[in-house]
């Protein structure tokens, strides 16, 4: 049951005509649980309640496979304007994004434009920047990309996705630059002929890669809500000798927050992915075929309506 809701709540993430409806209709149906609001504003506020209770965060404005170029240069902004916000009211927050809201399919070019717009200001304000990982399709060029900006821009992440069999190779290939990864499992619908079909693999991957990438000395964001990954990165930590500075765990706005201000009170650095903006519809359905149980708090949403 549960992996047929994964592959039904995929197939609606990428419904041209559900993602229009639910930009017109606003934060409902459940959306503003996992949403911090559809302006900048409405987000600046969530992240400042956040911070007081010592939890930091990643903003991220959604959107992404946009392919209208005028609509990647307002998405630009939009995000340069969040890294003003961020440095203007002292919140303690990094900006995460998707290249394919930047272009990335449109041209080249335009992408690169944009992102080095955005990384000046991240780098003028003093905040961090991370290229969030899209679907396998866009992989190799995600990291060609991070590999050439890295060389410019000291504040600058992004994303290593377990499920995908590339992901050990990619880690090596990263190394050199040293480089604050997020670790995820991954969100996307993928063939097996190039991601994990059976949940353990991507386990036993995830645990693989955090091990990897903490043992070679780099920072590590790992983002999980799984108790079992939790556990296994503070044994892992402890057992090595790693300092809790080489390290953070992350989790989604709205999700499991008793857990978020438990390993703060641990002495954790927990940081939030903090979602806003009117295209939430493809990032809300992600989210519930992470984990179905999801699917309850959206449904008293609408019975709230």
């Amino acid at each position: 049951m549960e992996k047929l809701l994964r592959k039904f709540f995929l197939f609606l993430s990428n419904n041209k005509f559900f993602t229009k409806l639910a930009k017109k209709y606003g934060l409902r149906f459940g959306a503003s649980r996992f949403v911090a609001g559809e302006t900048i504003e409405q987000a600046a506020d969530a992240i400042r309640k956040l911070n007081q209770k010592g939890l930091v965060v990643t903003l991220d404005h959604l959107g992404e496979f946009v392919n209208d170029e005028q609509e990647a240069r307002e998405r630009t902004e939009e995000c340069v304007k969040a890294i003003k916000v961020i440095a203007d009211e002292n919140l303690d927050s990094q900006l995460s994004l998707k290249m394919t809201s930047m272009g990335l399919d449109i041209s080249r070019d335009l992408v690169m434009e944009n992102m080095r717009k955005i990384l000046d200001a991240g780098q003028e304000h003093g905040v961090f920047v991370t290229i969030d990982m899209e679907d396998y399709e866009r992989s190799e060029a995600t990291l060609d990309i991070f590999e050439e900006l890295k060389q410019e821009y000291e504040g600058l992440g992004t994303v290593l996705q377990s499920y995908l069999y590339r992901t050990e190779e990619d880690l090596e290939r990263l190394d050199s630059y040293n480089p604050n990864l997020r670790l995820v499992k991954g969100a996307y619908k993928e063939s097996p002929q190039v991601a994990y079909p059976d949940k353990k693999d991507v386990d036993e991957n995830y645990k693989n890669i955090i091990k990897i990438h903490l043992l070679n000395g780099n920072y590590t964001a790992i983002a999980t809500h799984d108790d079992a990954m939790i556990d296994y990165t503070k044994k892992l930590v402890k057992e090595h000798g790693i300092s809790n500075d080489q390290f953070e765990f992350q989790m989604l706005y709205g999700i499991r927050t008793e857990l978020q201000e438990q390993l703060v009170k641990e002495g954790y650095t927990m940081r939030v992915y903090v979602p806003y903006g009117k295209d939430w519809f493809g990032y809300n359905m992600r989210r519930l075929a992470e984990r179905p149980a999801n699917v309850a708090f959206v449904l008293k949403g609408i019975i709230k309506k």
